[in-house]
């Protein structure tokens, strides 16, 4: 190891150098995410296609529907993917934004990070095996209610859980099948819309009359356009995470927008309805509309698999943040054991299942607004993790790096945090209060782990231990 990189991972106690403390990985996995599974991953971690953005136009018509999906992603996904692409190669450990926030401010706002982001991706995975069966009941309306739906929603949860548990790089490989089967229909929707297509329907306010939803509007477009900094917490898991995260979070930031404004614009365009109809699924009617039954029916079965596609791939972020949080100490070094057969963190995957389970019967839009809230504090978080990392530790090596001084970093992480700040000003007194409470409880957590650690009663995991492949190069 020459004296540079040494310093690097043992910096003296300046301003001016990287964390004392090296970062955090797990042990070594005989398969590692490659570039174009990663792609699919990051790509189902967001969208999984325009399955969802529908209540957008119901909220405030064809015009504002198409500019904030033009719009937000360049205030909000690619600020998030940058900085994503910045500290997973600087830190490419499981954990991610936990090891972000540990880094900056220390082992409080680390935990705080943990809790903020896990409860808010388990509360989105249970959002999934719902949308499902919502689209499954348009073609089986059996499960449009009572016990079948119940058992519908618990049995796809358990058995898409099974799957995850299989393996990472089969979450990966299927997430690619995935991605391209349910894009499929909406690729030839859009073919065999444009001779029907009037443009000056893209410039329609909405319907006299129908007053306009902005907390529906915003919550669906930071719904459809976030949670790009999930991957991150298995950066431990991929090949060569300091070329590769950058690629794959290019790429998946371009195939996202295109894969919502394209549809977007074929079907506002060449399809006029009640403005109180574009609810979620109305792709599907729109399709056979556009283009007939066929073509709805293979929409629907898509949404059944983009569904699926963005239950694995969220479920592996937060079973691997578990994961990474034991390793880091936050948790006991149970949660992080792994699947002798398959390698896979076992225990975060039940964890994780268990809490999206008990949350999966709640109103959808109440799934969306909690998480979006617990996402949104947990981002301010991140955004001031991130800005003072820079600063108090200018020198740290970081193999990719954000070609802004820290003036402009401020402003570009400024923009997006009004947003957030948006969000939780509209959200509900009942968002509010759950919210609050889970945050209580957070706090709570990392007190009780701090007293039981202190007590030795459970067997904590020592983080020099897990050292990321830094020292080796």
């Amino acid at each position: 190891m020459t004296n540079q990189e040494s310093s690097e991972i043992q910096p003296p106690s300046t301003t001016t150098s990287p964390p004392k403390k090296p970062p955090i990985t797990t042990t070594k996995t005989t398969k590692k995410l490659t570039l174009i599974p990663l792609i699919f991953l990051i790509y189902f971690e967001v969208a999984g296609g325009p399955y969802g953005e529908e209540p957008a136009v119901q909220a405030a018509g064809p015009l504002y529907a198409i500019l904030g999906f033009l719009i937000f992603p360049f205030i909000w996904s690619i600020p998030e993917a940058l900085i994503t692409a910045e500290l997973s190669t600087a830190f490419p450990g499981n954990g991610g934004f936990v090891i972000w926030a540990d880094k900056a401010f220390g082992p409080f706002w680390g935990s705080l990070m943990g809790t903020w982001k896990f409860l808010s991706g388990v509360i989105n995975i249970a959002s999934f095996p719902v949308l499902c069966v919502s689209y499954l009941e348009k073609l089986f309306p059996v499960f449009a209610s009572g016990t079948p739906r119940t058992l519908a929603v618990f049995g796809s949860t358990l058995g898409l859980s099974f799957v995850n548990y299989l393996g990472l790089s089969i979450v990966g490989y299927a997430a690619v099948v995935l991605g391209l089967v349910s894009l499929a229909p909406f690729i030839i929707m859009s073919l065999i819309a444009i001779p029907q297509i009037h443009p000056h329907r893209w410039i329609s306010l909405g319907q006299k009359g129908v007053e306009k939803d902005w907390n529906l509007f915003f919550n669906t477009l930071f719904w459809n356009l976030n949670f790009w900094d999930n991957v991150s917490t298995m950066a431990g898991e991929v090949d060569e995470p300091q070329k590769t995260f950058p690629l794959a979070l290019f790429c998946s930031v371009i195939f996202t927008c295109f894969g919502y404004l394209i549809p977007l614009l074929a079907v506002t365009g060449a399809v006029s309805v009640d403005q109180s109809e574009w609810e979620t699924g109305f792709m599907a009617t729109a399709a056979s509309m556009i283009a007939g039954k066929w073509l709805k029916i293979w929409i629907e079965i898509g949404a059944v698999l983009s569904s699926i596609g963005l239950f694995e791939a969220q479920l592996s972020s937060s079973a691997y943040q578990v994961l990474g949080m034991a390793e880091m100490s936050f948790l006991p070094k149970f949660f992080g054991r792994r699947s002798k057969w398959f390698n896979t963190p076992w225990v975060g995957i039940v964890l994780a299942t268990a809490i999206s389970l008990g949350v999966s019967f709640m109103d959808f839009t109440e799934i969306i607004s909690s998480a979006n809230f617990l996402y949104s504090l947990g981002m301010l978080l991140e955004f001031a993790s991130y800005l003072w990392l820079r600063r108090k530790f200018p020198r740290m090596r970081r193999p990719y790096k954000v070609p802004m001084r820290l003036p402009g970093l401020i402003i570009m992480c400024l923009v997006p945090a009004v947003f957030l700040i948006l969000i939780m000003v509209i959200a509900t007194k009942m968002v509010l209060l759950v919210s609050g409470l889970m945050t209580v409880g957070g706090i709570g957590w990392y007190f009780l782990m701090k007293f039981i650690k202190s007590g030795r009663w459970l067997k904590f995991s020592d983080p020099d231990e897990f050292v990321v492949g830094e020292e080796s190069q």
